[in-house]
């Protein structure tokens, strides 16, 4: 058996601990989402929360863990007989990201439920760790729909199973715990304020706290055992702790200033909904028990802001999380006071609410929002110089080594119409393009390759029906044999690799054409971010071309080197369309079933080098000939237009629009399938 890492011997993180420990003492809080960069100890933590948990009573023989003082009267293996019931250490159950369905929710044996009427159900995951912790790393690689299930699960407490008419239902109260490297992608913000919780974690820059990390680490690594003993008094104390804050917990009183501060709070960030509210009247009322105290205090409702209302701010995936701790302290102060108006002598306990309340002054504080860091004196133009114009398009003919110019600002996003690529695909579950997948509606039905995950009842039955008489059926079952058992074929949407080749030449340098072309790109990285795609960035300038983002599923990563992006120089089409071609070679054999999308946001110009403009012709035409989907978005500008960019659509057998066309409230169409050879997708 693993020794985990002592809890109490963790370096730091002392968010990490303080928001885990308040999850142990008062589940009702939620759950903790730990985001943070790799190698900062959000595994050790969580692994090592577990050896903290008390004890818990459950009946002997019961596969969901029943309290035997209290059992589920719905139980799939009751009804409990009252007994003393057995005690065993809380469980801690990982939820590995390439799980199935059936693993986290549990499996009916459908043949028995067709032929005998019984519910042989087999549990999962979500059984495993009632009344435990459940742990998903990397949470946010995790396919959509299991984490809808498990966060429905996680809020009501049980899990229900339902497949063809045969229903199971257990309960599943669990400490959920993820983990997320940001650096891999976000979760969407309806499943971010779901979690409870939420924790950045990040190294340490002090020499002397990292030096202590290495020598505990090699310490426990060398003798787990010895080092575990080292620690077991204070593994104790914390353990006591917790069991004396869960017994005080229900005596913890939550007067209605901390209640109004809670709801001030909420308002003046703008969190939406009511779910943050609740969290943070839980977390605060668990920071009074952790601290022995029966009475909550504003200190505890700065604490849980801080620990519930960072990743319920975020408007979009390229917000970053946090909180202005300046404008909470000023919140809070505004509606500080004492609970009871009797012990102010001054106040009538029979008069009116205070009309400067929660809907006050500051109730509704932050209509502006804050103000955004790059903002200022300069603005988005600082360092910026003269333009002319297009005649600015005379950058082309400088020298490869010319001065380039600064990174202009992207402008406003915009929703974009939808881009889809051609045919049927089998990729990852998305949002984009048709596939067949798990999820979807039901297009037919084939017999099963390997384990059966979606019966086609109707076809099932069609199958067996002719076999009756031979099978000997003499009542009113239906015999059902397992070739008789067919797998319904559905058809979903999936997620694309969405593939950015993005002209930063001088043609393009012209700052409000450059601002117009990273919106543009950005309101693609919006819609991508939707649909569940993974991106790649190729720029080109100068004499050459490069990867900006290696293709990932970090969206905000994109984002972020786009606005960083400089601009001028010649431009190097041909170099582009090749390193991007070099791209989706690469990805192709590392995920064979994600098809890909091409986006060249140029005005179709190519200069430098001999025939430039033939070269990237041919260049383009490799694209064609392997039928991948593309569109170019058209950024020539001007009384003048040379069409270079629709000559480059047909060139790599894909479609053309201008930047006024990619918006979805143009009157140009309502969707977009991207034209092309696509033979990969049939």
């Amino acid at each position: 058996m693993t020794i985990p890492f002592p809890f109490t011997a963790v370096v730091g993180q002392d968010d990490l601990r303080l928001a885990l420990l308040l999850n142990a003492v008062s589940p009702a809080v939620g759950g903790v989402l730990v985001r943070g960069e790799k190698g900062t100890a959000k595994s050790t933590a969580v692994r090592a929360l577990s050896a903290l948990l008390p004890e818990v009573g459950v009946v002997a023989g019961c596969r969901f863990s029943c309290d035997p003082a209290a059992p589920d009267p719905a139980c799939p293996d009751g009804p409990h007989e009252a007994a003393p019931g057995v005690r065993r250490p809380a469980r801690m159950v990982e939820l590995p990201v390439g799980a199935s369905e059936d693993r986290l929710v549990g499996a009916l044996d459908i043949e028995r439920a067709l032929a005998e009427g019984v519910k042989a159900f087999e549990p999962g995951l979500l059984a495993d760790a009632h009344r435990g912790i459940l742990y998903v790393d990397e949470v946010n690689l995790l396919h959509d729909h299991l984490v809808d299930l498990l966060l429905d699960a996680a809020a009501m407490g049980a899990s229900y199973v339902e497949r063809e008419g045969v229903s199971v239902r257990h309960a599943a109260r669990f400490l959920l715990v993820g983990t997320m490297n940001p650096e891999e992608g976000e979760l969407r913000p309806q499943l971010l304020d779901r979690f409870g919780l939420t924790v950045e974690v990040a190294a340490s820059r002090e020499p002397d706290q990292r030096v202590e990390v290495v020598r505990r680490r090699l310490a426990y690594d060398d003798d787990p055992a010895g080092f575990a003993a080292r620690w077991a008094d204070e593994e104790a104390a914390v353990r006591a702790r917790i069991v004396a804050a869960r017994a005080l917990l229900p005596r913890v009183r939550l007067g209605d200033g901390a209640l109004r501060q809670i709801a001030a709070t909420c308002a003046a960030f703008e969190v939406d909904g009511m779910r943050a509210d609740i969290v943070m009247a839980r977390t605060a009322t668990a920071l009074a028990a952790w601290a022995g105290r029966t009475e909550v205090l504003a200190e505890d409702v700065r604490q849980a802001a801080l620990l519930a209302l960072p990743h319920r701010r975020r408007r979009n995936p390229f917000d970053a999380p946090g909180l202005d701790e300046d404008r909470l302290d000023e919140t809070l102060e505004q509606f500080s006071g004492d609970d009871d108006p009797e012990t102010d002598p001054g106040t009538d306990p029979d008069a009116d609410p205070d009309p400067d309340g929660p809907d006050g002054p500051g109730g509704g504080g932050g209509g502006g929002g804050q103000p955004s860091p790059d903002e200022g004196p300069q603005g988005g133009d600082a360092g910026a110089r003269p333009e002319a114009g297009e005649a600015g398009e005379g950058g082309e003919h400088q020298a490869p080594g010319s001065r380039e110019q600064a990174a202009a600002r992207a402008s406003e996003p915009f929703r974009t119409k939808v881009l889809s690529v051609p045919g049927i695909g089998e990729g990852a579950a998305g949002r984009r393009s048709r596939a067949r997948t798990e999820h979807g509606r039901t297009t037919g039905a084939r017999r099963p390759r390997g384990t059966l995950t979606k019966l086609h009842l109707a076809a099932t039955v069609q199958a067996a029906a002719p076999h009756q008489r031979a099978r000997g059926r003499s009542g009113p079952g239906l015999v059902v044999r397992r070739d008789d058992l067919r797998q319904a074929t559905r058809e979903g949407r999936e997620g694309n690799l969405v593939l950015f080749v993005v002209d930063a030449s001088g043609s393009m340098a012209a700052r409000q054409r450059m601002s117009a072309v990273k919106g543009a790109v950005l309101s693609l990285l919006l819609d991508a971010y939707q649909r569940r795609d993974k991106v790649g960035l190729v720029t080109f300038r100068g004499a050459v071309a490069e990867v900006a983002l290696p293709p990932t599923s970090s969206v905000d990563a994109a984002a972020v080197r786009l606005e960083s992006l400089p601009t001028g120089g010649r431009t190097p089409l041909a170099a582009g369309l090749l390193r991007a071609h070099d791209v989706l070679r690469v990805e192709r054999l590392r995920d064979p079933a994600r098809r890909a999308l091409v986006v060249v946001v140029t005005d179709g110009r190519a200069t430098g080098g001999p025939e430039p403009v033939a070269t990237a012709g041919r260049a383009a035409r490799l694209f064609a000939a392997d039928g991948v989907a593309s569109v170019v978005v058209d950024c020539e500008s001007g009384p003048v237009r040379l069409g270079l960019a629709g000559q480059l659509a047909g060139e790599l057998g894909g479609t053309a629009v201008t930047l006024d066309e990619l918006r979805a409230d143009s009157i140009a169409g309502l969707v977009r399938d991207v034209q092309g050879t696509s033979r990969r997708a049939a």
